[in-house]
């Protein structure tokens, strides 16, 4: 571990007298004289105590840190930000949530390559951060971990289990008075009873399997509590294993394959994981140089069934598929049944189908993730659908359970707060379709989620009786007939910026359209006539995020065309 070949990056910045000065410094943050001998692996943190996802994440460092140190490596800590969906959903502050993935990657990126650090643990909770630290990983192609930071624990009232998206749907069940005030702060007081990423197949459950099916976590790191002994000596093997990848000259790259995001495609849909786990892989794709379109999430859909019983749309939580084995016994057999790539190399230096050898089965009696033969539904929850109102693409999140088509009457709204509005105030009946626009990449900026819209309609109990169609994006929470992700989006002069209210719009999941009812000469006449609206920023990030972001069915990335 002390010869030069193991240290391609560190030793740029410690070897020589030349370097004397850089050692100086280093002396100072604690590095003894041995230690410049050492690999020197960056341990990138997203601890804050911004969100309950991430508290928790400065000691989860300090684990990796004791991993990589007792392997004969140096590590160092250092931060990078977050931010919290669950708090800034529904506010202006939401357009940030997409923009931090971004300054994430970058900032990740910057501290390795500026410290010639040689490898990389980086440890994720919320929704933005494990895409983000995906993309710095790729970017970066020096042997690299990914550690996720756990889900958190399900809180109780009068003994139901509850979750953040309990407590939005409240919202909307208190604005239809079948709550009063003392049960809506009750369930708010109770559902988030202490660290760990929000507690459904949400997004950041979501992206840690998918993270794990790619290869890059160690097998199991997806399905573990955030506070556990099982977590603490996930992120020491993660240290210790990232000096292993040196050696092996194993780089993220090498892992991360199309057929690596064809496995981690197949278990999201096996999970009926989240919306944005499309946007997130075609984004992580990008950053590997690795052709993903959306139509590979149509083509392997068509044959991957949804087996998760999981929230939202089922009844159980993470922390119970933690009980009963986490994502290894399914991924077994999804493997066995030749819907895996089994060849594909990870971050333990074996491929998947050998770290699945040895993989347990469910214990007998479960009904949690459903039988091949028994699926929730036969092919995936996430439907990529196209049509007059998404030349380039939309993505919908269509269990079954909702139906498979709907058609309805356009309410149409500039912006999500006013849909909100309009849903809590009785504006929005059944049969409608809410239309929310100018929420896009650049139109936002920022394409916010719409989980207190849709969990308003929810809660108000439409949730079989109107849909919801936008350019912006879901929570990991979202159920019900929704579509995100029109593209064009409706500031780029996507034909969802003329929808009028009173339009007919049909949804429809099998034959993969989303349909505007009304003539090709009108709809031309309506674009003629249509200006684009002001930008919303001009200065600072998200001015910045707007002129460089790329269309959300390409991943919504800001270095594309540079």
């Amino acid at each position: 571990m002390t010869d030069k070949h193991s240290r391609p990056f560190s030793s740029q910045v410690v070897d020589s007298m030349e370097r004397a000065p850089s050692r100086a410094m280093l002396h100072a943050v604690g590095f003894a004289d041995a230690d410049f001998a050492k690999p020197q692996i960056g341990i990138a943190s997203t601890w804050a105590m911004v969100t309950p996802c991430n508290m928790h994440i400065n000691k989860l460092a300090e684990d990796a840190a004791r991993g990589v140190d007792g392997s004969g490596g140096k590590a160092v800590i250092f931060n990078t930000i977050t931010i919290s969906d669950g708090i800034s959903m529904g506010t202006e502050g939401m357009k940030y949530s997409l923009v931090s993935r971004e300054v994430i990657a970058d900032s990740i990126e910057t501290v390795v390559g500026c410290q010639g650090y040689d490898g990389v643990v980086a440890i994720g909770g919320c929704d933005k951060n494990m895409p983000g630290c995906m993309i710095a990983l790729a970017r970066l192609n020096r042997p690299a971990v990914f550690v996720y930071g756990g889900t958190i624990l399900p809180g109780c009232h009068d003994s139901k289990k509850l979750d953040v998206v309990s407590v939005f749907e409240a919202v909307g069940a208190r604005a239809n008075n079948r709550i009063d005030d003392a049960e809506l702060h009750a369930i708010e007081s109770k559902a988030i009873p202490g660290p760990g990423s929000c507690g459904g197949m949400y997004t950041a459950n979501t992206m840690a399997s998918a993270i794990e099916a790619l290869g890059m976590s160690l097998p199991g790191s997806s399905a573990q509590v955030a506070i556990s002994r099982d977590k603490e000596l996930d992120c020491e093997r993660a240290g210790a294993q990232v000096l292993k990848l040196l050696d092996l000259d194993i780089k993220p790259r090498d892992i991360m394959t199309k057929p690596a995001f064809e496995n981690a495609i197949t278990v999201v849909i096996a999970l009926g994981g989240s919306t944005n786990a499309v946007l997130h892989l075609l984004a992580m794709a990008n950053a590997c140089g690795v052709d993903l379109t959306l139509e590979d999430f149509t083509r392997v859909g068509q044959k991957v069934p949804m087996l998760a019983d999981l929230k939202p749309s089922g009844k159980y939580s993470m922390a119970e598929l933690v009980e009963i084995g986490g994502i290894q016994p399914m991924m077994k057999t999804l493997l066995a049944a030749g819907l895996l790539h089994g060849d594909c190399m990870t971050v333990t230096g074996k491929t998947l189908a050998e770290n699945l050898a040895e993989a347990p089965d469910y214990p007998a009696g479960q009904d949690m993730i459903r039988p091949l033969d028994n699926p929730i539904k036969k092919d995936s929850h996430l439907v990529i659908l196209k049509g007059n109102l998404a030349p380039a693409g939309a993505v919908a999140k269509i269990t079954g359970k909702e139906g498979l088509s709907f058609t309805g009457t356009a309410r149409v709204f500039d912006c999500e707060e006013d849909a909100l509005k309009a849903i809590l105030d009785g504006t929005v009946v059944k049969g409608d379709v809410i239309v929310i626009r100018y929420e896009g990449p650049k139109g936002g900026p920022g394409m916010r989620e719409m989980l207190s819209p849709t969990s308003a309609v929810m809660g108000k109990g439409l949730g079989k009786e109107v849909a919801l169609i936008t350019d912006g994006r879901f929570s990991g929470g979202t159920h019900g007939f929704v579509v995100g992700h029109i593209t064009p989006e409706a500031y780029a002069g996507g034909p969802l910026a003329i929808v009028r209210d009173g339009d007919t719009i049909t949804i429809d999941a099998e034959t993969h359209e989303l349909s505007l009812h009304v003539a090709d000469d009108e709809i031309g006449r309506r674009l003629a006539q249509w200006t684009q609206p002001a930008p919303r920023y001009t200065k600072g990030v998200l001015a910045k995020y707007a002129k460089l972001v790329s269309s959300a069915s390409e991943g919504a990335v800001t270095d594309n065309g540079l």
